[in-house]
């Protein structure tokens, strides 16, 4: 699973890069978390606009909204077809933007270490991702959501963790967004970005804590050895 990631990139890059309207108010951020607002790109016809949306896909057809917290995370394999992202895959895709990802690798003896992934370049990419829109039984209240799509993870990531987020260059925006895409065009775009172009830094665990959202999550640390299990 993917559970926290950074957007540090300036806004004028992300307007460029996204093809959006002017960013007032962008606030570089550094340790992203689930049921956070995350900044979405959502197409309109021919035009991209950016909103807040909460991380933590709610269908339309959910009773309540806390069925949102279990789903942050969807599998590409199975994205088309299971009953929260089917819809959503067919109809309602955007893009996450973001620069890096964290990855926790267990060490043994119940410790783990983070490590932050990004491009070599440094630049931004987008999250594969999906949304959706709830409304409140209770109170008519209406709450927007989405959750990002994982593969499994290529062989630099692999080590860290099982899985990753699929990561979208720019070239693949428009395909992704395109409403009448089909199913296996989409599919196409679902695949774990080369080992190649990635870097995975071990980080400072304090990013462990959702409530650290500074450049700090980010010192370099040396990542001590994995610890042998009883078992091996």
């Amino acid at each position: 699973m993917c559970g926290r990631f950074t957007l540090r990139t300036p806004a004028n890059i992300i307007k460029d890069v996204f093809g959006l309207q002017p960013l007032p108010g962008f606030q570089p951020r550094y340790n992203i978390a689930p049921s956070q607002p995350v900044a979405v790109v959502l197409a309109e016809g021919e035009e991209r606009r950016l909103q807040m949306l909460r991380w933590g896909l709610i269908p339309w057809w959910a009773k309540n909204a806390s069925v949102g917290n279990r789903l942050i995370n969807a599998r590409a394999e199975t994205v088309a077809t299971k009953p929260a992202y089917r819809e959503p895959f067919e109809q309602r895709r955007c893009l996450i933007p973001a620069d890096g990802f964290y990855e926790w690798q267990p060490l043994g003896n119940g410790r783990k270490q983070p490590f932050h992934v990004d491009l070599l370049t440094g630049k931004p990419f987008a999250f594969a991702g999906l949304w959706d829109r709830w409304r409140d039984p209770s109170n008519g209240a209406i709450a927007e959501s989405c959750a990002l799509i994982t593969i499994e993870a290529n062989a630099l990531v692999a080590p860290i963790h099982g899985r990753m987020p699929v990561m979208l260059s720019p070239s693949s925006f428009a395909a992704w967004l395109e409403p009448n895409a089909e199913t296996e065009s989409l599919q196409e775009l679902l695949r774990p970005i080369a080992a190649e172009r990635l870097r995975a830094t071990p980080v400072s665990v304090l990013v462990n804590r959702p409530g650290n959202d500074d450049r700090r999550c980010l010192d370099p640390v040396v990542a001590p050895s994995r610890q042998p299990t009883l078992f091996g």
